[in-house]
């Protein structure tokens, strides 16, 4: 699965960070970040994490993409 993250939307309520750590961090005072390919065991976070965006800027999908 593949994830994209509205960094422009992205407000750092770090929900995702806490609900998957090994898929988003937030370094400090930098903006997130994340690994746009999701291992299979980590699916079911991220899916959780991008429901709980209060800003929805988590996109999921089989061929999301920037932009």
């Amino acid at each position: 699965m593949q994830i994209v993250v509205d960094l422009t939307r992205c407000q750092a309520y770090t929900q995702c960070v806490f609900l998957a750590p090994e898929v988003f961090r937030l370094p400090r005072e930098e903006s997130l970040l994340y690994r746009p390919d999701v291992p299979e065991d980590q699916v079911e976070r991220v899916r959780q994490a991008a429901a709980a965006c209060p800003v929805q800027a988590i996109l999921m999908g089989e061929a999301v993409s920037p932009g």
